[in-house]
């Protein structure tokens, strides 16, 4: 990896186009990993060197896992490296035709960080949110040109997971709407496309699904290993909801289900106590250590230790 940006490319050239994604928790430097093994030079971007380290090592491990599977050889991910710079700080997203933002779940850092990189981005680059809750026409207000504005709901691991949602907010252009579907392709990925209603597909339907099983828990209905056990043995699921919880991560899930509250107020979306007290104690599952369950260092990586049935 490298510390250099590229000069700005053509946006209209999905091949040359350089990506910046701002955030490099989990799923900023997964999206990265995943636009560089596609073939676009991206810069990763945070606020401070220690993020950017806790990124690369994601990152890393990412195709790392990938080399295991046997997707990708060591020299593809001799390759991916790279091609993907570090920044700290949005100044280099000026040399971007695509800019994703992959910052936590709430609604006002999310609109100041577009504010910001409307200033500092080119006015011909795509710029598209990993929101996975939050209305994308809600994030553009106070955008001077929230035409270009679009999201992109990637799912975690993002190397491994092969499905996009693609959310247009009421001001998204059809040709952005359009230059997102394209750039989603070329990643590998299948795209569904959804209305712009808080958590559009996915996160709406598995939000009832995993707080259920909070409750359950909560209510002493059975024990974690067995609510898990009953979810991947009897409905095929290939993770149950309490492991599911600890690799999205527990403040995500939290943040997606106060989002389909606010709009809602439908009490299915009402978050159970235990989710909350777990949140406030720093458990937030894989990326923190400990969750439902107890990971070891290494664990937060795709390709690391295997959650609980």
């Amino acid at each position: 990896m490298t510390g250099t940006s590229a000069a700005a490319e053509d946006p209209r050239s999905l091949s040359r186009t350089r990506v910046f994604v701002v955030g490099s928790g989990l799923m900023g430097s997964g999206i990265a990993a995943q636009c560089a093994v596609a073939g676009y030079f991206v810069t990763l971007e945070d606020l401070s060197e220690e993020l950017l380290r806790k990124g690369e090592l994601h990152l890393r491990r990412a195709l790392e896992g990938e080399v295991r599977r046997g997707r990708l050889t060591p020299t593809d991910v001799s390759a991916a490296l790279g091609r993907i710079a570090t920044a700290i700080g949005l100044r280099r997203a000026d040399a971007a035709g695509i800019v994703i933002e992959a910052v936590p779940e709430q609604l006002e850092l999310k609109r100041a960080l577009f504010r910001e990189l409307e200033a500092v981005a080119s006015p011909q680059a795509l710029l598209v949110s990993n929101t996975s809750s939050l209305p994308i026409t809600a994030l553009g207000q106070g955008l001077a040109d929230p035409g270009r504005l679009v999201g992109i709901h990637f799912f975690n691991p993002v190397l491994s997971m092969e499905l996009v949602e693609i959310i247009p907010g009421h001001r998204t252009r059809p040709e952005s709407l359009e230059r997102a579907r394209e750039f989603a392709r070329s990643l590998g990925k299948t795209v569904v496309a959804s209305r712009d209603s808080p958590g559009f597909v996915t996160s709406r339907a598995v939000a009832v699904l995993l707080n259920e099983a909070v409750w359950m828990l909560y209510e002493g209905v059975a024990t974690r290993e067995d609510i898990d056990t009953a979810y991947t043995k009897g409905f095929h699921h290939p993770m149950g909801p309490l492991a599911l919880l600890d690799l999205i991560g527990l403040d995500t899930a939290l943040a997606i289900l106060d989002v389909l509250w606010d709009r809602f107020h439908d009490p299915k979306y009402r978050a159970c106590p235990l989710l909350r007290t777990m949140v406030e104690a720093g458990a937030l599952g894989r990326k923190s250590g400990e969750g439902f369950y107890a990971y070891p260092p290494a664990a937060d990586a795709p390709g690391g230790p295997k959650a609980p049935p």
